[in-house]
């Protein structure tokens, strides 16, 4: 027989299994009550699909008997709630580099950007050969490049270009050094005057057509910008001082229960300290936005939230795309069953900290104590590249399926079950399955927190152990 949590909110109709039998795979929903076909089926205390058939108590329930609620665009009314306190956290420090505008860096690395695609080869060469000669004067040396920034038009081309400055002025990037073709759409002229506000004596930039060895002329950049770098040390830095990034994905029916929780609860410590927690993944809200349109800290919040989530569906329906086209095959062999569940799951990761601003897709946090509303697609490279350019120093990114990419802010990955953390020990970070196999949350959410201090003061994560560091840019526009 299954065994099956007990509901997670009062009136819900369906749990988790945690142990399996053979037709209820662990993780997957069991009817805790009858349902009739068309009645909304409850868990986390929301709805997540109707029924398409009579379910009885017991019945393993999945796609085969339930199926999304959403539609198209939805009407919302501000209602706030009263905040409920954040928990306290003391007076925690850890080792960061403090830039001269004041934000701090995990990392003190140099990074290599490419206006276009076509010297992206270049950049990663460059990096290699730095990275290699320059080892331990640095935290290292890494190129990010993409394959855009040419027959690109309008806001496309504007995005590409929003995203490399912002990139470049990220506080773990302790120099940079961006080089460019010569003809591109993407020019290097208009992108440095956008990138003004960056510390002059930490940035360099070439134009490859123009250099007689624009391999040499990489490397001589480079080498300036170490003899500054170098110099930089790590200082003890309060938890006001971290933004943390959040991010799913390869979700599975323990994401809601484990994972996802228990970053929110690091989330909600960084924020009482006044630090800042940034939730992306606008897709994956879907059917659990009223949640988060509760916490605006203020009206103005919550009509950007209301504003960004409707753009975001207009855009799938524009292209002929229903908006709840999702979850993954992974996501539904995990035991996620529709858009509203997966969503609700998600959300959780955000902890219960006020909303404090919505910021567009290669646009900067403000640095508000809070939760920030990013809005980018739930791609994995791309969401957590953006989180990157919007200023996340460390990103937890919470898996039940596993996979190996890192990110160029230091990544930690937390196994939603742990029989993924046990399996793939060289891509986890951190096993959340302790959860389902008894541990409390809180002892759980202390030693998370810890495991993020160390990140933050230098501790590698498995992903930079790996070798993983990789961007995606989002595209949106006609290609020429």
């Amino acid at each position: 027989m299954a065994v099956a949590v007990r509901g997670l909110a009062a009136g819900d109709s369906v749990a988790d299994a945690i142990t399996a039998r053979v037709d209820i795979p662990a993780g997957h929903k069991v009817a805790l009550r009858a349902m009739a076909a068309g009645e909304l089926v409850r868990k986390y205390g929301w709805p997540i699909g109707r029924a398409t058939v009579d379910i009885q108590p017991g019945d393993h329930v999945h796609t085969h008997n339930l199926a999304t609620a959403l539609s198209g665009l939805d009407t919302y009314a501000y209602e706030p709630t009263n905040p409920e306190p954040l928990p306290a956290t003391g007076n925690r420090t850890f080792m960061g580099y403090r830039r001269k505008d004041g934000r701090v860096g995990t990392r003190n690395e140099i990074w290599i950007l490419s206006t276009v695609g076509c010297v992206s080869r270049t950049a990663q060469k460059v990096a290699a050969e730095a990275d290699k000669r320059f080892k331990g004067r640095v935290d290292g040396v890494y190129a990010l490049t993409h394959p855009f920034g040419c027959s690109q038009l309008g806001g496309d081309l504007e995005a590409t270009r929003r995203m490399t400055v912002a990139l470049a002025g990220h506080p773990n990037a302790g120099g940079v050094l961006i080089i460019g073709l010569g003809c591109e759409n993407n020019q290097l002229g208009p992108l440095l005057e956008s990138a003004a506000h960056i510390d002059p004596d930490r940035l360099r930039s070439f134009s490859a057509q123009t250099a007689e060895d624009e391999l040499e002329a990489g490397l001589e950049a480079v080498e300036e910008l170490v003899r500054i770098v170098e110099q930089d040390r790590r200082e003890p830095c309060p938890v006001s001082d971290l933004v943390i990034g959040l991010k799913c994905g390869g979700s599975d029916g323990f994401s809601g229960l484990t994972a996802n929780p228990l970053v929110g609860r690091i989330a909600d410590k960084v924020c009482a300290a006044g630090g800042s927690a940034i939730l992306t993944e606008i897709p994956e809200i879907f059917g659990a936005e009223r949640l988060l349109m509760t916490r605006a800290e203020s009206e103005a919040v919550y009509e950007d939230i209301v504003g960004v989530v409707n753009d975001f569906k207009s855009y799938f329906i524009a292209h002929g795309e229903p908006v709840s086209e999702n979850p993954s095959p992974g996501n539904i062999a995990g035991g996620i069953t529709t858009l509203e569940e997966k969503s609700l799951g998600a959300v959780q990761k955000a902890g219960r900290a006020p909303v404090t601003e919505v910021v567009h897709y290669g646009g900067q946090i403000r640095g508000t104590p809070g939760v920030a509303l990013l809005e980018a697609p739930g791609n994995d490279a791309v969401s957590s590249t953006a989180l990157t350019a919007a200023g996340a120093t460390v990103i937890l990114f919470t898996t039940g399926r596993g996979t190996p990419l890192g990110f160029p802010a230091p990544t930690l990955k937390l196994a939603t079950n742990s029989s993924l953390a046990q399996r793939k020990q060289r891509w986890i970070d951190f096993d959340a399955g302790r959860i389902a196999s008894g541990e409390s949350m809180d002892a759980a959410a202390d030693a998370l927190m810890d495991l993020v201090l160390a990140t933050a003061s230098g501790r590698p994560t498995r992903a930079e152990e790996n070798g993983e560091r990789e961007i995606a840019l989002w595209k949106r526009g006609v290609t020429l």
